[in-house]
């Protein structure tokens, strides 16, 4: 099955403090590059776990664009959608030695794909579109999905959406954010506590999957506790991991890819 992701890929910037910040002064720390980005998280982990995906996004062909890029493709991600010479999204993520994240991100071009930069031949044999909700928020990246969205369903697929940011959606203004949703009717929706609460609530004709990190999820009412792990190292990505264990293979390859992202450093597979 092919899964097509939509959205971004940025260079993840990951600063793992081995103390807590001290403003003005230094803060002793491990700090990794990795690639990232929702969608791309998303199609790395379905490769990883025996799928066939397509990342698809706007982004730049700069160091920082070049460098992810080239590393998710290593996953065997095919990799669509405009490129500028500059402008690859990046976001810094602090990590706690908790394993609690904090992000500081920069889209770079990504908002900006317009609908008509969207070659329909990148949805040819999609089974199934997956749409970050940061590609929802704000114009013209929102029409190009909708109109990803109208392509894949035009190919028989079915459609996917995360909610991605409970503090994004508040402020695009919550009701229109969930009004957008409803429109495109997607089969699922993945979403955490905070989304949840945000939108009001399951979406009808949604399958609703609410993520609840180290208690387990809810898939579509069917509680599950979350798989014990040794050490909780980075929960950055978890959730775009537990959305590819279900797109592949349902909630208990969901919850074994989400375990096993949150024992690594970073949002994609470990090499």
């Amino acid at each position: 099955m092919l899964t097509c992701c939509f959205g971004d890929l940025v260079l993840d910037v990951i600063v793992r403090l081995q103390q807590p910040l001290a403003r003005g002064a230094d803060a002793t720390s491990r700090v990794v590059l990795r690639p990232g980005g929702q969608a791309a998280n998303v199609a790395a982990w379905v490769s990883a776990l025996g799928g066939a995906a397509r990342f698809i996004g706007k982004r730049g062909a700069d160091d920082a664009g070049r460098l992810a890029g080239e590393r998710v493709a290593a996953y065997g991600v095919d990799l669509a959608g405009p490129v500028e010479p500059e402008g690859s999204g990046v976001i810094v993520s602090l990590v706690d030695p908790d394993g609690d994240r904090s992000m500081c991100s920069d889209r770079g071009v990504a908002p900006s794909f317009r609908p008509d930069e969207l070659d329909p031949a990148w949805l040819d044999g999609c089974e199934h579109l997956h749409v970050s909700g940061y590609a929802l928020l704000r114009d013209p990246v929102r029409l190009a999905a909708l109109r990803a969205v109208e392509l894949a369903r035009a190919r028989g697929a079915r459609v996917s959406v995360d909610l991605s940011s409970w503090s994004a959606i508040r402020d695009a203004g919550a009701p229109a954010f969930r009004r957008l949703v409803e429109e495109i009717a997607p089969e699922i929706v993945f979403a955490n506590e905070d989304e949840d609460a945000i939108v009001g609530g399951p979406i009808p004709g949604s399958a609703w999957i609410l993520k609840r990190g180290a208690r387990g999820c809810s898939f579509d009412g069917d509680e599950r506790p979350a798989l014990p792990v040794r050490r909780v190292v980075d929960s950055t990505g978890a959730g775009d991991a537990l959305a590819a264990g279900f797109i592949v293979g349902g909630p208990e390859l969901a919850l074994a890819a989400a375990a096993r992202c949150v024992q690594q450093a970073g949002s994609m597979p470990a090499s």
